[in-house]
């Protein structure tokens, strides 16, 4: 006999509910996302016959990659749709690898003896850390604390940690964090299949809070940085698109005796322009998981 799957259910927001979203309702679900361009749920899922509608955010990387290809002085056989793919996956790579000064937070109320939630995918997708039943032990970097005086000391470099290497200070953050779990109230938590929060142990009543710590990039405070990471992306993808288009013929005959298209050299400068901004997304973007603390 086939066992009955436990209930999943759109948590009661607590407080400020999520930072990323507008209060729109009494559930973590019903908040709406304010910042449409990076709404992970809808990124990469265009199709032909849906039509292009881009808002202010992307219509400037579309404008961008059109000025950089030398429009309007030549023609650019590029459609909307194919550069909104090409935009679509430059916010992508960027909102993988978005750094932990875009943390986003959310609040809700448990229900007792219910220990599945369903989280809303802009959460979902970018969940980092979850703080279920935090008390006194589990609070990081407090003055008097432990973690408090170790951390105080690695930098110091006393004669009690002369040799004391980053690793050693990664592992001891690891061991006081499962300390923690064993001899304080900090719960346990798994994310199923991607957008169902299971939290240990199961909360036994309904005034215990959980906060969500996720990444969520917001265009209206985005750094300038990150945006011309984006527009400089989208238009190396969108040179490959076009070094395709062009690519199925070398030359066009005209009356002049014909004119050579730049295909192979529009492809070959793609492989290398995205090759180059992915090792700046990981060198100078993308936070070290080292110093990454919770």
């Amino acid at each position: 006999m086939a066992r009955a799957a436990a209930p999943k259910v759109d948590p009661k927001l607590m407080g400020y509910g999520d930072t990323f979203g507008n209060y729109g309702g009494r559930n973590l679900g019903d908040t709406d996302i304010y910042s449409t361009a990076i709404d992970s749920f809808k990124l990469n899922k265009g199709l032909l016959s849906d039509g292009v509608e881009l808002d202010d955010f992307e219509q400037t990387i579309h404008d961008f990659v059109l000025s950089r290809l030398g429009h309007p002085v030549v023609r650019v056989e590029l459609t909307p749709f194919q550069i909104k793919t090409a935009i679509d996956e430059a916010i992508t790579n960027l909102d993988y690898h978005a750094p932990f000064w875009t943390t986003q937070c959310a609040t809700f109320q448990c229900q007792a003896g219910v220990n599945a939630y369903m989280l809303p995918m802009h959460i979902a997708y970018n969940l980092a850390y979850v703080v279920y039943k935090k008390d006194l032990l589990s609070m990081q970097g407090m003055g008097g604390s432990l973690e408090f005086d170790f951390f105080i000391k690695y930098f110091q470099d006393n004669f009690l940690f002369s040799n004391f290497q980053v690793s050693d200070f990664y592992v001891m953050q690891q061991h006081l964090e499962m300390v923690r779990k064993i001899l304080s109230q900090d719960g346990s938590w798994d994310l199923i299949n991607g957008n169902v929060l299971q939290l240990y142990p199961t909360p036994f009543n309904s005034n215990q809070v959980v906060i969500l710590v996720y990444r969520a990039l917001d265009t209206y405070t985005m750094h300038p940085y990150y945006k011309n990471w984006i527009q400089r992306y989208a238009l190396a993808v969108s040179k490959g698109i076009l070094g395709e288009i062009r690519g199925k013929y070398k030359s066009l005959p005209s009356p002049g005796g014909g004119a050579s298209l730049n295909g192979a050299d529009l492809m070959q400068q793609s492989v290398a322009d995205k090759e180059k901004l992915k090792e700046e997304l990981l060198s100078e973007i993308e936070e070290p998981p080292a110093f990454t603390m919770f």
